[in-house]
């Protein structure tokens, strides 16, 4: 049985669109200026028949994201209800999910709506044991009724979100369903990333530390996959501006649409994400060959 490759190079092997990541405006460092300069994962609950997939799957890859980045992440994650106003704090939210959901309603829609269009990423994750059942067909109408013009379009190997901090030639999580991201992108930027592969429940750990799920068909060596899945993802919301083979961050977040383009008043949309901080230098080992060259 084929298993996920993972490269031979070791978790610190550098990476060709890498270097510029590293001075994300979420770091540690002097100028720090406590809790609001963190980045804190978020996910979104829909409620009603809709239930968190995976409990703790974020806490945990906030965790590596931590140990592998120079990314300050806050230990817990944020939980979202449908109208919250700190929706708009995060550059991107999860929602995931293994059942039928029933669309929200459409001043809810018109929230998420400015929270893609104006910068955000949403970010779902399928759970399902098999692909294209209710929680597929629920997601298929939610961004229809989201995002009417566009349609989810599968993301090809050589999109700027396979290698963002690492280099991923499939997609894969506890479940190697689809071996390819779906997305919606405008003007070179992902509105909505969608994977059906359950990376969730390969980051989930029970309450004594121990993984939670098995994973299939590749065991460990996907779930390291599925952990570099989850870094890239938070890697690509957090990047201003994607090239094929180059990243723009002058002011990460900054520059972006978040403070001067959403049409809210302050009770729509307080607590702008705030100004970058300082680089600091990425932890852990230096970087195998040189300077910006790829994680593998």
């Amino acid at each position: 049985m084929s298993r996920p490759p993972i490269s031979r190079r070791g978790p610190w092997a550098p990476s060709p669109v890498i270097a510029a990541l590293l001075v994300l405006g979420y770091l540690p460092g002097a100028d720090a200026i406590g809790p609001r300069s963190r980045l804190r994962l978020a996910e979104l609950r829909l409620g009603g028949d809709q239930t968190m997939a995976r409990a703790g799957a974020l806490e945990r890859l906030a965790w590596e994201i931590k140990q592998r980045t120079s990314v300050d992440v806050a230990p817990q994650a944020a939980l979202l209800q449908p109208v919250d106003a700190a929706l708009f704090s995060h550059p991107l939210v999860y929602f995931a999910g293994d059942r039928t959901f029933a669309p929200p309603e459409e001043a809810v829609l018109q929230r998420w709506r400015r929270f893609v269009t104006y910068g955000g990423l949403l970010w779902i994750d399928g759970a399902e044991p098999r692909a294209g059942q209710g929680f597929d067909r629920s997601v298929r109408q939610l961004v229809r009724a989201l995002l009417p013009e566009s349609t989810l379009v599968r993301l090809p190997p050589e999109h700027a979100i396979y290698k963002s901090f690492y280099l991923l030639e499939r997609a894969v999580g506890r479940l190697a369903l689809v071996p390819e991201l779906e997305g919606i992108e405008r003007d070179g930027r992902l509105l909505v990333v969608y994977s059906q592969n359950d990376l969730g429940g390969a980051w989930a750990r029970n309450a004594f530390g121990q993984w939670e799920l098995n994973v299939y068909p590749g065991g460990e060596r996907q779930r390291e996959l599925a952990i570099r899945w989850g870094v890239n993802i938070v890697m690509y919301a957090l990047c201003l501006d994607y090239k094929s083979d180059q990243v723009h961050i002058p002011f990460v977040l900054k520059r972006r649409r978040w403070r001067s383009a959403w049409p809210l008043d302050a009770d729509q949309a307080p607590g702008v994400l705030p100004p970058p901080l300082s680089p600091a230098p990425a932890r852990g080992p230096s970087p195998a060959g040189g300077r910006g060259a790829a994680r593998r």
